[in-house]
């Protein structure tokens, strides 16, 4: 399934003379990733209690949920292209995302915006999206990215929503749209799942 994952080599070609800087600078690709997890949870925190009364705060997500992509790409690429590969980044790498998108979405309830259930739900299942991710490289398969709801489709999903929130869009509440990302969500765990399978000729 399509992906925003698809553009991935385009967006790094963009960031690779950053993160040549970067890692002449010192910095390590383990600094990034918890960097990245320890500020979702700090702005998760900011925008599910402030932004139920001042709207402008909405217009923090987007704007995070875009520099965390690119922090994303950061941390791989000082990993693979300088070096800096580790057991102990492969596990900060996989546990950081979803403790990540947990600390986001979660105080999105919040808000008048959005109820604690779909956003239980959704959130339940996009770390079973990553979890089947991870299980390919378990059977023997690669890591597995497939949409079409992946960590940076649901990272453009939310920060549509709230941009559109920032500049007072009048919806009353995004539960319908938070249960359809859930089963999309569903539907991108089965196509990993599909994938790492046909890959290995089952």
């Amino acid at each position: 399934m399509p992906s925003v994952y698809d553009i991935k080599p385009r967006f790094q070609a963009l960031l690779r003379p950053l993160v040549r800087r970067m890692a002449s600078m010192g910095v390590r690709a383990n600094q990034v990733t918890v960097a990245a997890m320890l500020v979702s949870l700090l702005v998760g925190l900011v925008v599910g209690c402030a932004a139920g009364g001042q709207r402008w705060v909405w217009g923090i997500l987007p704007l995070w949920l875009l520099l965390r992509m690119a922090l994303n790409a950061i941390d791989g690429m000082l990993a693979r292209e300088h070096g800096q590969s580790s057991r102990l980044g492969a596990v900060l790498n996989e546990l950081g995302d979803v403790v990540a998108d947990a600390g986001l979405y979660l105080p999105l309830a919040l808000t008048p915006a959005f109820s604690l259930w779909p956003l239980a739900v959704f959130v339940l299942l996009a770390t079973w999206t990553e979890m089947t991710g991870v299980i390919g490289v378990q059977i023997g398969a690669s890591r597995r990215y497939d949409g079409p709801l992946g960590k940076s489709d649901r990272a453009l999903v939310f920060g549509v929503l709230g941009l559109l929130l920032a500049l007072g869009v009048p919806v009353r509440s995004w539960d319908n749209v938070v249960w359809a990302l859930a089963l999309l969500c569903a539907w991108t765990v089965f196509n990993r799942a599909r994938a790492a399978l046909r890959e290995l000729g089952e």
